[in-house]
């Protein structure tokens, strides 16, 4: 009778011990997946950097210079900003990356957060500050010249041939009806395209 008694609490014991650890397992689940980020190009969650992650480009963030060297080196500057929170901003990186390759060495490409901007009144920064620029909204693009001249200030998504356009206008470069025509080609990604000559 004792040793039926101790096989019946056994067997309490262990269908015990399974609930337990099954509760524990699906709180830690849960737990777990409540801090996940499920993010992507199209929504407003922040998943990480956009231009790493979406533009396949970690070359431009952190940026190589600030505005400030930028225009003491009077190089043109393509100042750009985002935040990584903002779809818009998501799909926009891809054309920021893919001026970087015509444009790079020839011109700053400086991304700044806007969030790191402060919140101040425009008048009280210098032309050498990025907040002189900043409009609130994102993605914002300015394009200055080596003189510091404002050639482009657009908020919102710019196709690469708009900002391509100014750019050829401040490297005093052929339009693009008088020069190599390129045109877009196979989807590399989701979000990059591949430029090549028109044959």
């Amino acid at each position: 009778m004792k040793r039926i008694c101790e096989m019946v609490m056994m067997q309490q014991f262990r269908q015990w011990r399974r609930w337990l650890v099954l509760g524990m397992a699906v709180m830690l689940c849960w737990l777990g997946g409540a801090g996940t980020a499920w993010a992507g190009l199209n929504d407003d969650r922040y998943d990480g950097n956009i231009f790493a992650l979406y533009a396949g480009n970690g070359s431009l963030v952190p940026p190589r210079v600030t505005l400030a060297q930028s225009l003491r080196q009077k190089k043109p500057t393509l100042l750009v900003f985002y935040v990584d929170d903002s779809s818009d901003c998501k799909q926009f990186s891809s054309v920021i990356s893919q001026l970087q390759a015509p444009y790079g060495r020839a011109a700053n490409f400086v991304p700044v957060m806007a969030d790191s901007v402060p919140r101040q009144d425009q008048d009280s920064f210098a032309p050498t500050e990025p907040g002189y620029y900043f409009e609130g909204s994102v993605p914002q693009t300015v394009v200055l010249d080596e003189a510091g001249t404002v050639r482009l200030n657009e908020t919102g998504m710019i196709s690469y041939e708009a900002i391509d356009d100014v750019m050829r206008d401040v490297f005093d470069l052929l339009p693009r009806s008088k020069s190599e025509e390129l045109r877009r080609r196979r989807p590399i990604n989701e979000l990059n395209t591949e430029l090549v000559e028109e044959s």
